[in-house]
């Protein structure tokens, strides 16, 4: 569902889609400098959930990149506990969102912006309370399609900063426990001096597996159709709504998920892999 937001709307929007996350936030805008309600909500999320993934993109001024993001919004960023700050020259898009709802935005991320400019964008929330089943960008709607291209152009950003929180699993490894965070990237201070950052190749696969919300593609077990890989939510947003109405999990279905082949029956909700695929997809997806 696509809704046009605007003004006081666009900004309550952004902070109710931080407040929310459970898994990740996207920040994508040119241009950062944080509004301290902005921070607020961050810190609160972050620091209360860090199983959640921030990812900051911003971009331009190549020649002054603190016009961009400043130092102080930088080491703010630095301080949470599970960040990926990424820098792309080329970038004017300005985009928000978590696995729960996304925002295609005039607006950058800064607070003149926020409380000055006219702004607007367009929302898109799932109207199901099973967001995290179903999955937000499945299919090849409009929010999908954002989604996947962003997550693109996180792909061919440069890293400048990665930290990630480390869990210590508890009895029988069904529990965990934060026990603080790695930084693994910092190229912050080369970001400043303009020198060349860090092969952006190397670190993809943090962005591409870590979330259940993935990019590698799947197949739908009822079409056949492309989507995002994701053992939790193997339809297509039209298939999942005729599957929904009896919610079989071992009804039989028609393709396995991560081949595409048919499967004669084999798969379903419940088990949306073929046996003799399942140690493949294992390794390939890491779930």
């Amino acid at each position: 569902m696509a809704e046009f937001i605007a003004d006081d709307r666009l900004n309550s929007e952004i902070i109710k889609l931080i407040e929310d996350a459970q898994e990740m936030i996207l920040l994508i805008s040119p241009f950062v400098k944080l509004h301290d309600r902005i921070k607020s909500s961050l810190k609160s999320s972050l620091e209360n959930k860090p199983e959640i993934t921030l990812y900051v993109v911003f971009g331009k001024n190549e020649f002054d990149k603190e016009k961009s993001l400043t130092k102080s919004d930088l080491d703010f960023f630095k301080s949470l506990p599970n960040v990926a700050i990424l820098y792309n020259s080329r970038l004017h898009a300005k985009y928000y969102a978590s696995e729960k709802s996304a925002i295609l935005s005039s607006m950058n991320l800064y607070d003149f912006s926020q409380n000055n400019n006219i702004e607007f964008g367009v929302l898109m929330k799932s109207s199901k309370i099973h967001d995290l089943t179903v999955g937000l960008f499945s299919g090849d709607s409009l929010d999908a399609s954002a989604f996947n291209y962003f997550m693109k152009v996180i792909e061919q950003s440069d890293v400048i900063f990665d930290k990630a929180p480390q869990f210590k699993s508890g009895f029988l490894g069904f529990t965990s426990k934060y026990e603080g965070s790695k930084v693994e990237i910092d190229e912050t201070e080369k970001y400043f001096k303009g020198e060349a950052l860090i092969n952006k190749r190397k670190i993809n696969k943090r962005f591409s597996e870590e979330s259940s919300v993935s990019v590698q593609q799947g197949y739908c077990i009822r079409t056949g159709s492309l989507i995002p890989f994701n053992i939790k939510q193997p339809f297509s947003s039209e298939a999942y709504k005729s599957w929904s109405r009896f919610s079989n999990g071992e009804y039989p279905e028609k393709y396995c998920h991560f081949s595409g082949e048919l499967s004669n029956g084999e798969t379903s909700y419940s088990k949306p892999i073929m046996k003799k695929n399942w140690s493949k997809a294992k390794a390939v997806h890491s779930f």
